[in-house]
């Protein structure tokens, strides 16, 4: 999970400024580095380790000058936290490109081992993105070279993502910047990873953009938005011609995390609501706590804050009151997203506090979005309790996690998942509470499904095992954990060396 966005201006105009705001309003999706590359007669760039305010100055802003940019904030999978892994990416030769993406590549070990030790292309960093990047300016150089031509067409940029497709494996969206070309964005064959395309029109002329969420192009005050449907391709030409074309024909996944956990509600994903399905979360597990005649609370209290609509959905539903009980500090970035346990529960030591008058001698029903390693929930159980709470419930708006994500959520291994050999009730003893409820897998779907029914079904891959790309095996699986948890500085020193 990354953040980014893509925009093409106006001749004369500089973008840097929209770009930076956008990376503000993403920034949930990646604390760990950003980058924003812009082009005048060279590439500007400047990315650095950190959030979007650390990263960015007066100074270095001051430089970024140009019409055409990209800007990104990283959480790492495949990579780890370093500066060169940060990006965006660009090549000056054969031909200038700049580029950013939010996914995984599933393929990557194969293809940095066998396609680019093969072509005797090394590569500088350990970020997947690279890979597309070098596999992307291949097919389009070695096109051009075929028709021996100099300008690019968009026939010449969708052959490239064709070769794109049929080579890297995964999920992704990408933007790419082509100074004197234009801006090309695309999806995966299966649209995993959510991306989206606007315009408008200013008195300086005509702008476009991509980003990984709708909320990025409301900030900055584009009006005609759509989303690339899975396995297309927008190419924006010189002359700011928009060029559409559908490049494969898989059928449509989108990940469910997305509505989950990842994205703002304000963000509007493949046309759905995430704050409208979220309450649909919540509403369904009310459904689901009256029908398993679970004990009734004084209160339904989120734990904040991408479980609040959820929260209130239930609470509705139950006709219980919603309280907030949990204080955030919002100084403190997202736990699930940090590099390590060490510094997971470090943060939540210093994430939430409880308001004790809504604890003391109650019974509370947490509700949370997910329950991933157990360690936060049961950090905040405990912590509930010391507050005075007399029965703590805990309601999770996701079914139980039992499979690894090689799709670009840090989810490495299936020992992580506190669900992995354990029964519900052996879950709420680890975690403490005195009842514990999972939404269905299918309530939760249809929920989703509710805001777009042309979605048939969504990736839930970390839910049920089963992989929408066809292309996971037990060694991949294993070659992407392994990197995972070496990149956090999880593997034993016998482990690194077989993994060097």
């Amino acid at each position: 999970m990354c953040g980014f966005i893509g925009i093409y201006g106006p001749d004369g105009v500089d973008v840097a400024g929209e770009i930076y705001e956008g990376l503000l309003a993403v920034q949930h999706r990646g604390q760990d580095a950003a980058g924003i590359i812009t082009f005048t007669d060279s590439f500007h760039l400047k990315k650095g380790l950190g959030f979007v305010l650390e990263v960015f100055d007066e100074k270095n802003m001051s430089r970024l000058q140009g019409n055409l940019g990209v800007g990104h904030v990283r959480y790492p999978t495949i990579g780890g936290n370093r500066g060169e892994d940060a990006q965006p990416f660009h090549l000056t030769y054969p031909i200038g490109i700049a580029m950013a993406h939010n996914g995984n590549v599933s393929n990557y070990a194969e293809l940095v081992q066998g396609f680019f030790s093969g072509n005797r292309t090394r590569l500088n960093s350990s970020c997947d993105l690279e890979v597309i990047l070098f596999v992307f300016a291949r097919a389009l150089n070695e096109r051009l070279r075929s028709r021996e031509a100099t300008e690019i067409l968009a026939d010449d940029i969708f052959h490239a993502v064709r070769e794109v497709f049929d080579l890297v494996k995964g999920a992704y969206s990408v933007v790419a910047t082509l100074p004197d070309v234009g801006m090309v964005v695309f999806r995966d064959p299966f649209g995993i990873k959510p991306i989206i395309f606007g315009e408008k029109t200013t008195a300086e002329g005509s702008w476009f953009a991509c980003a990984s969420e709708s909320v990025v192009l409301d900030v900055n005050g584009y009006k005609k938005t759509i989303d690339v449907g899975p396995g297309e391709a927008i190419f924006v030409d010189s002359e700011r011609q928009v060029h559409k074309a559908k490049l494969a024909d898989k059928p449509h996944r989108p990940c469910i995390f997305e509505w989950v956990y990842f994205a703002r509600p304000d963000s509007m994903l493949d046309d759905i609501s995430v704050y409208k399905t979220r309450g649909r979360f919540g509403r369904a597990l009310a459904r689901q706590w009256k029908q398993e005649g679970a004990p009734m609370p004084n209160s339904v209290i989120p734990i904040p804050d991408s479980s609040r609509d959820a929260a209130l959905g239930m609470a509705t539903e139950l006709g219980l009151p919603y309280r907030e009980g949990l204080v955030k500090n919002r100084y403190i970035g997202r736990t699930f997203i940090m590099p390590n346990q060490k510094s997971r529960r470090s943060s939540v030591r210093r994430k939430l506090n409880p308001i004790r008058i809504e604890f003391e001698g109650r019974d509370v029903l947490l509700v949370d979005d997910s329950i991933v390693r157990g360690n936060t929930s049961k950090r905040i159980v405990q912590m509930v309790r010391e507050a005075g709470a007399r029965k703590v419930y805990l309601a999770s708006t996701s079914p139980p996690l039992v499979a690894p994500c090689p799709y670009g959520i840090d989810m490495a291994s299936k020992t992580e998942f506190i669900a992995t050999n354990r029964t519900n009730e052996e879950i709420a003893e680890e975690l403490g509470v005195d009842h514990l409820i999972y939404l269905d897998r299918e309530a939760m779907n249809e929920a989703a499904r509710e805001g777009n029914p042309e979605i048939e079904n969504f990736c839930n891959a970390c839910f049920n095992g089963e992989y929408p790309t066809g292309d996971i095996t037990a060694e991949r699986l294993k070659a992407i954990a392994g990197d995972r948890c070496l990149n956090r500085g999880e593997l034993r020193e016998s482990d690194k060396a077989v993994k060097a």
